[in-house]
């Protein structure tokens, strides 16, 4: 088996541009969309130990200041 061979297929799901931003968040937290998603996968499915990833604040990753408001309901 290669080095760089991941052990799953890819998997192809359709987000928007949210994607970008999910990108931007992971980033300001040091990890990747794929490790998060997994996260949230493993927590929706209530595995022994699973939790909801934290979030960055919004003013740490989001590009317009003005954009940083509050917590979205």
């Amino acid at each position: 088996m290669s080095p760089n061979v991941p052990k799953t297929p890819p998997r192809q799901i359709r987000i928007g541009d949210a994607w970008y931003d999910f990108d931007a968040a992971a980033k300001a937290m040091s990890t990747e969309r794929a490790a998060l998603i997994r996260d949230f996968i493993d927590w929706y499915l209530r595995e022994p130990g699973a939790k909801l990833p934290k979030r960055p604040e919004r003013a740490d990753w989001k590009a317009n200041p003005e954009d940083a408001g509050g917590e979205e309901a």
